[in-house]
């Protein structure tokens, strides 16, 4: 096997790790909220491993660079999710009449954008030492500078947001 295949595979295997990871987060939280504690610790638990596995993955297959050009990756990833991907995703749920996905997406589309925005101020302002705290909205995944009255997408309480 040549060294392209193996990268192939370990990109794959990051890719099934990756999703493990969330399904079994998932499935978490749903156990606790089931009341089912043991499963919700053995699905976090599980989550967690696959975390590791999957970081493993992507650190052998070579695909982490200088800070610089991770922010540039996660500049042009969360764009095409907010410019090219979630728009598409939102007419087609749209039409089906499908309306917790368009919630969904659109939510996803509107905090990508925010994202996008936040990658691109801290690559503009690279060689910035003052810490910055930022705030994640645990409903629709907005992500601001300092608390809100109310998340600006989903309407969120700002109370509920979590601190980094």
């Amino acid at each position: 096997m040549g060294a392209n295949k193996t990268i192939d595979h370990l990109m794959e295997a990051f890719a099934g790790e990756s999703q493990a990871n969330r399904k079994y987060l998932a499935y978490s939280k749903k156990a606790e909220a089931d009341g089912k504690i043991n499963a919700a610790k053995l699905f976090k638990a599980a989550s967690d491993a696959e975390t590791i596995h999957a970081l493993k993955h992507f650190e052998v297959a070579g695909k982490t660079g200088s800070t610089i050009d991770n922010l540039k990756d996660a500049v042009a990833g969360e764009t095409h999710e907010y410019k090219e991907m979630y728009p598409d995703f939102v007419t087609e749920a749209e039409a089906e009449g499908n309306k917790a996905a368009v919630m969904s997406f659109t939510f996803a589309m509107k905090a990508e954008e925010v994202h996008a925005r936040l990658y691109q101020e801290l690559l503009d302002n690279f060689d910035q030492t003052e810490e910055v705290f930022f705030y994640l909205c645990p409903v629709c995944g907005n992500i601001e500078k300092a608390v809100p009255e109310k998340c600006s997408i989903c309407g969120v309480p700002g109370s509920k947001f979590i601190k980094y």
